[in-house]
């Protein structure tokens, strides 16, 4: 098994690279500056031609979608049970909230960010202030999830669910209530940046403004 990890610092291929760290498995890295607009290079466009970060070669073919990415890590390294198998109890809850993340607040933290840049400026605000609610109602939703004691998302097993998780709430943390303000969520989020490889994962890409 062989792969080749194109990310950009802090953006949607942080919760792959950190779950390759996870693994313990040799992969390569290689910086896409999106703030360069590297994306966009045609070099780039060559291995992946949506432009979008992160694009992960596995055995010499390319692909996309963190969300996707964390679940074909989970299946192709089933001894490191980041996913529960399928048929055993919690996998449909585990693709429920992979799915939930996926399709709720990553397209919400697009909007936040992007308000003024994928649609019309004149309604940014009213585009953000949606997100805003869609982003602190999927909060709602964890808090309530971690509220029983659990350790992990999904109870007492670390999961790629929890790498999703807390790369979305990383992103919150200059939002006028981050994720850090929820009760259960941030003693969550304190064990979540106390794990070596996220420490190690904030190392290799230079990120210094999310940690305990």
């Amino acid at each position: 098994m062989t792969y080749t990890l194109y990310y950009s610092p802090g953006s949607a291929s942080l919760a792959v690279h950190w779950m390759l760290i996870e693994l313990g498995v040799p992969f390569e890295a290689k910086l896409v500056s999106i703030d360069a607009g590297a994306q966009k290079s045609p070099e780039y466009l060559r291995v992946n031609p949506t432009g979008r970060i992160p694009t992960l070669i596995v055995d010499g073919k390319a692909h996309g979608e963190s969300a996707g990415l964390l679940m074909l890590l989970a299946e192709r390294h089933p001894e490191k049970k980041f996913a529960p198998s399928p048929g055993a109890p919690g996998r449909a809850d585990w693709l429920e909230m992979m799915i939930f993340l996926a399709n709720t607040v990553l397209p919400a933290k697009r909007d936040w960010f992007y308000a003024q840049t994928d649609g019309d400026p004149a309604d940014a605000d009213a585009v953000k202030a949606l997100a805003r609610r869609r982003i602190e109602g999927a909060w709602d939703r964890l808090d309530a999830h971690l509220a029983d004691g659990r350790t992990y998302i999904m109870g007492s097993e670390l999961t790629a669910a929890d790498f999703l998780a807390t790369m979305v709430m990383r992103w919150s943390r200059n939002m006028p209530r981050p994720a850090t303000a929820w009760k259960n969520l941030a003693p969550y989020i304190h064990r979540m940046r106390s794990r070596p490889a996220f420490i190690e994962v904030n190392d290799r890409e230079g990120l210094t403004d999310w940690r305990n």
